[in-house]
């Protein structure tokens, strides 16, 4: 057997993105979460004191805190938090040439078409494999330009006049339960800063991606844009399927300082043994916006409600999402809208399609107190159900105080027509043709939202998530 062919047979594979290499760590912390394990993860990445504090703070607050009940589902209480590996390493600091990244790293994230889709549009790259970042790179017209792009380690370590301002200041450890374990464990993720004035005009990206069995992945992300600058950011997700449950839970803070804008855009592709259970927040200062654009596809629990806190006066805050749940998965997303100042906007549209037996959940906030005037919320929950057996809820608070305001609510729930579908396989279309075409005319409007090379794979994946559906 070849080199070629020893390499090919070392990988698993299932589907698209079911794939991973055998393990190869030099840390490892071992099984559980403790002190230990908080010592551990601060040791091997040199944290300064601080950061330590932080760090236990958090793991204080995560013991304190029961497991949530009220923005929650009862497969919460399937998570075993003492059988999953909470840090993961080569030893590699991040590559800036990806000529240099391990072969077996280069080899997965080669697969899932990186650095490809970098040569095609993007102004910069990160590329996180289990723990650590094993890829960053920006392009250096955009770096000449002031912009940071680096990992959050590198962030902390060379940036702390920016980033630790900041930091764990849109969302506080005592936020929830996972934003405490997140603030005790946190590894990997993007430092993003901004100039003032600066619109990048390609993208960033980041690409997460978990290799190891009983493992969970704690990345913490925080962009922050000066005043009057633009910026999109995007991040991808996969991981292979194992027979046991693998944990994600990271947490992303953003920062629109005046006039800014900010895109952060999301296509998850979990495998079905993910539990994905983030926080994301950003706060819009005066004249700035905040835009999440969210995909969910695949994990066997998703519980992710992106918010923004509308801070200065004619602020926008807005969240664009799909999601999609098959046999066995429950997507229980949403959006959170806090409006904080005068003449301030939001909206919120979310669309959602349920398979076979998986079930889709709207979680929805929105607050408007009564001393503000001239603010304005749309709603709109738009859920489609395929099979008779699917299940999709909707769980709105709109909390509108004062009389100076203007908020509207819409949702629609609705069944694949069997005329419709009917009609097309009368003109040639096979029936999962036909309901693959259905599925993409329910989202269309809000693929459109997303830039083009994701546009193609999202339509790509629901395809895949069709497959078998129809029946």
């Amino acid at each position: 057997m070849t080199t070629e062919e020893e390499e090919i047979a070392d990988i698993k594979v299932d589907s698209v993105g079911d794939f991973y290499f055998p393990e190869v760590h030099k840390y490892d912390a071992g099984f559980g979460v403790g002190e230990k394990t908080v010592d551990y993860i601060a040791d091997v990445k040199n944290d300064p004191d601080w950061v330590r504090e932080f760090r236990k703070k958090g793991l204080e607050i995560f013991n304190s805190k029961p497991m949530p009940t009220h923005w929650a589902t009862k497969d919460l209480e399937n998570i075993k938090f003492d059988e999953f590996r909470y840090y993961l390493s080569s030893g590699e600091k991040p590559k800036r040439s990806w000529d240099d990244v391990p072969e077996d790293v280069k080899r997965t994230f080669d697969r899932l078409g990186i650095p490809e889709q970098e040569r095609k549009f993007l102004a910069g790259v990160e590329a996180q494999y289990d723990s650590e970042a094993a890829y960053s790179n920006i392009k250096a017209a955009v770096e000449e330009q002031g912009v940071i792009f680096v990992n959050s380690a590198e962030g902390l370590a060379k940036y702390p006049e920016i980033f630790r301002p900041w930091f764990g200041k849109v969302i506080p450890s005592s936020d929830n339960k996972f934003s405490a374990l997140n603030s005790a464990v946190f590894s990997g993720g993007s430092f993003i800063y901004i100039p003032k004035g600066v619109k990048v005009k390609h993208p960033l990206q980041a690409y997460f991606r978990i290799n190891s069995e009983q493992f969970g992945q704690f990345e913490r992300t925080l962009i922050i844009a000066d005043e009057g600058a633009e910026v999109m950011y995007m991040e991808g997700c996969t991981a292979p399927k194992f027979e046991t449950s693998t944990l994600h839970s990271a947490v992303v803070e953003l920062v629109a300082l005046k006039g800014a804008k900010i895109q952060y855009v999301t296509v998850q592709n979990w495998s079905s043994n993910v539990f994905n259970l983030v926080t994301k927040r950003g706060i819009a200062m005066e004249d700035a916006e905040v835009r999440w654009i969210d995909c969910n596809i695949g994990s066997r629990l998703t519980m992710k409600y992106p918010g923004v806190i509308m801070k200065g006066k004619r602020a926008r805050g807005e969240v664009i999402s799909i999601a999609l749940a098959n046999s066995g998965q429950h997507q229980d997303t949403g959006a959170k809208m806090v409006h904080a100042a005068d003449d301030t906007t939001s909206n919120i549209i979310s669309k959602s399609i349920s398979i076979g037996e998986g079930r889709a959940t709207y979680r929805g906030l929105v607050q408007i107190p009564k001393h503000l005037k001239g603010c304005k919320n749309n709603t709109e929950c738009d859920a489609l159900l395929i099979n008779t057996s699917s299940r999709t809820d909707t769980y709105p608070a709109i909390n509108v105080k004062g009389n100076q305001h203007a908020t509207q609510h819409e949702a629609s729930v609705s069944q694949v027509s069997s005329e419709q579908i009917f009609y097309m396989q009368q003109r040639g279309l096979s029936e999962a043709e036909a309901m693959s075409l259905s599925v993409n005319g329910f989202i269309n409007d809000l693929v459109r939202e997303f830039p083009m090379e994701y546009s193609v794979e999202l339509k790509r994946l629901i395809d895949l998530e069709m497959e078998g559906s129809v029946g």
